[in-house]
């Protein structure tokens, strides 16, 4: 049965560049179908240089909310005209939603990170390790996302020294800073043995490099058994990465999970409600990537 889209019909969307891979239509026009409400979901490919005309376009023709994926996370932020302190504390935001005739930006990668941490694998964190591969945008979320769980310690591992500085730069003025630490990737050999959690932010894995892993099988041989490795990548599914954790006793978590998180926190910010069809959303994902469950 085909929607039948009338002048009527609320519109909702994702901006990038590309944008027609994204998955985030699939998962958001399922909810939308299975709430039986008169919205649809969009991509919208938009160049960088065509933000801000975009934006201005979006709120003539009545856009209700819209995703924000790579390269404009933010770039978007001048443009808007309030953001949450989430998104701030982060730098970057991926949901945008109009309210009394503005635009409102946040960001729910955060609530996505957690979210399977909070439920699935619950437990007290206040004892805790994390070290976190990467420390790009994504590296961010996770980061305000361990400090939102509790962790004794959170430990960033990154390649690039000046890099490394800056991204703590950022969290010079937050409280969690001592708890926070930033290394070169020479120093991994020390941290694995004591991390509970490890995740993956960076590329390393995904396709077409689907045989790569960011650690390689000596360095994770030290993961302790029934620690949790955590890839934000989730084609392919398991990842080079989950795969060797898993060998070690590792529990594994891909990024499928917190897509599907974080379009639910997007979606009851749009539609305002608190129910979200999480199931069929996830399912949704499954059946487009070929993961029948």
């Amino acid at each position: 049965m085909t929607k039948e889209i009338t002048g009527k019909t609320k519109l909702l969307g994702v901006i990038g560049h590309p944008v027609e891979h994204s998955l985030s239509p699939v998962m958001h026009n399922a909810a939308i179908a299975q709430l039986g409400l008169d919205y649809i979901y969009l991509p919208f490919p938009i160049e960088p240089q065509n933000l801000e005309v975009a934006i201005a376009g979006f709120a003539a023709v009545g856009v209700v909310g819209f995703s924000v994926t790579i390269p404009h996370k933010q770039a978007i932020i001048p443009l808007l005209s309030e953001i949450t302190p989430l998104a701030q504390t982060i730098g970057a935001v991926n949901t945008v939603s109009r309210q009394n005739h503005k635009w409102v930006g946040t960001n729910t990668d955060i609530e996505g990170f957690i979210a399977p941490l909070q439920t699935t694998y619950k437990q007290d964190w206040s004892q805790k390790v994390a070290v976190i591969l990467g420390n790009g945008g994504a590296a961010r979320a996770v980061v305000a996302g361990c400090t939102q769980l509790g962790f004794a310690q959170i430990h960033v591992v990154g390649r690039n020294m000046q890099r490394l500085h800056e991204f703590r730069n950022n969290w010079s003025n937050s409280p969690l800073v001592e708890k926070f630490l930033v290394h070169q990737w020479e120093e991994l050999p020390k941290l694995i043995p004591q991390a509970n959690l490890l995740v993956n932010t960076t590329p390393i894995g995904m396709y077409p490099k689907v045989d790569e892993s960011p650690l390689s099988v000596e360095e994770i041989a030290n993961l302790p058994t029934g620690a949790i490795a955590y890839d934000l990548i989730y084609i392919p599914k398991p990842t080079q990465f989950l795969q060797q954790a898993e060998k070690q006793g590792a529990i594994a978590i891909d990024g499928l999970e917190m897509l599907v998180q974080q379009g639910v926190a997007a979606l009851k910010i749009w539609l305002q409600q608190e129910m979200v069809p999480v199931e069929v959303m996830r399912q949704a994902l499954q059946n487009h990537l070929g993961l029948g469950k």
